[in-house]
């Protein structure tokens, strides 16, 4: 016969009545915060997946803020090249204005003025800063002006060449940003003209342009030459010379027409131009600069210098007047294609952005739902285990109640 004493009746009972209680207690923890798992207890297995895929959403949200930082960098960079297209845009208006003969000097003055308004609006497009105030154009150096006016009154560029990236998922780098020098100043020149030294009285190079692309690569197959040289021989008739000063020695190029005719036009490697005043047999070189470099805002400064200062009265002046005009065209096409260009580059960013930045949506979602079966609570489940317990505890306390009585105490 085992026998049960009052203490052992009461311990078990209030050992049971607190299991029960604190079953009851985590059912409705469950409930009203809407998830199964709240503590590792409640399902160590479990409670470990959901920390995992809660790091993984924590991964998710940090790239998904560098997508959006991303994007917004891009569409602004996109944004500030469109108004910088059509500030060029109506400064090469402006350029075949002045193109016409029958401007006044007075007209020219004015469509200079207008062109200084210009230039002045492209700088302070190309000293565009962000929403954390850093110039975005100046590559790595973010707090200091992309583009300054030196002591001369014309516009440097003070940046450096840095680009920078930003990881917006494992592994995957995309640049945000573009520095100042590769967009406005790396710029394509026009093929020039020039004397080599001090030019003799009435003797000049002018008409400079290319005409015929094909001839010019065919003649360079290995990329364009700093330099082409010309001269005017003194054989009977003269003779244009021309030479690539890229090689040792200078490799002779053909010439049409041969001949030297005092302002005639001839061609060399598919680039027209003209010579006047040359003395056949002279030591006199020109040079036809190709492959050259020129900033935008160069282009536009030696435009509005021309328009202010070229006198068309004479022969000589008016084609050099004519000469501005023609390159300055071409490198204001050239800068509007740098500028079209990158704007094509950053669709290509943008694009991987976007393909991106689903990838990690559709991550997220698929976390999100596996984490939810693992983590919340079948309410309809709760709710009816709830009932139970609270069923299960009050007959467990009246049970408790009619044994706590069974005492010889009572009983005197």
């Amino acid at each position: 016969m085992i026998r049960i004493s009052s203490q052992q009746v009461f311990s078990s009972g209030i050992n049971r009545l607190q299991e029960l209680n604190s079953n009851l207690n985590n059912t409705q923890q469950q409930i009203s915060t809407g998830k199964r798992v709240n503590k590792p207890s409640d399902d160590p297995v479990a409670a470990a997946r959901i920390l995992k895929l809660d790091q993984e959403l924590t991964r998710v949200k940090t790239y998904e803020r560098n997508v959006n930082l991303a994007d917004n960098r891009l569409k602004q960079e996109e944004n500030t090249l469109t108004s910088a297209i059509d500030v060029i845009q109506r400064i090469r208006e402006l350029t075949v204005q002045a193109g016409n003969g029958a401007l006044s000097p007075n007209d020219r003055k004015s469509i200079s003025s207008e062109m200084k308004e210009r230039l002045g609006q492209l700088a302070n497009i190309g000293n565009t800063r962000d929403s954390s105030g850093e110039y975005i154009f100046s590559g790595f150096q973010g707090s200091v002006q992309a583009f300054q006016k030196n002591a001369e009154g014309k516009y440097e560029y003070h940046g450096d060449e840095g680009q920078r990236v930003l990881e917006i998922d494992d592994g995957v780098t995309v640049p945000i940003s573009d520095n100042g020098k590769g967009i406005f100043v790396n710029v394509p020149a026009a093929v020039t003209g020039q004397f080599d030294g001090p030019a003799p009285a009435g003797e000049s190079i002018s008409g400079v342009k290319v005409v015929n692309e094909a001839d010019l690569v065919a003649a360079f197959p290995n990329g364009f030459p700093n330099d082409i040289t010309l001269q005017v021989d003194n054989s009977v008739p003269p003779q244009v010379l021309a030479f690539d000063d890229s090689t040792t020695p200078p490799r002779p190029l053909p010439v049409s027409p041969a001949d030297y005719e005092d302002g005639g036009v001839f061609v060399v490697a598919g680039i027209e131009a003209s010579i006047a005043g040359a003395t056949p047999g002279s030591p006199d070189t020109f040079t036809l600069k190709v492959g050259e470099k020129q900033s935008v805002f160069g282009t536009i400064e030696n435009l509005i210098a021309g328009l202010d200062a070229i006198n068309k009265g004479t022969p000589e002046g008016q084609a050099e007047y004519d000469d501005l005009i023609a390159q300055s065209l071409v490198n204001l096409d050239n800068a509007q294609e740098s500028f079209i260009l990158k704007q094509t580059e950053l669709g290509g960013r943008m694009n991987a952005i976007e393909s991106t930045k689903s990838f990690l949506a559709d991550s997220s979602v698929y976390t999100n739902e596996i984490r939810s079966q693992l983590q919340d609570v079948d309410y309809a489940e709760a709710i009816s285990n709830l009932s139970f317990q609270s069923f299960v505890l009050q007959a467990a306390q009246q049970s408790f109640a009619q044994v706590s009585q069974l005492s010889l105490f009572d009983r005197l």
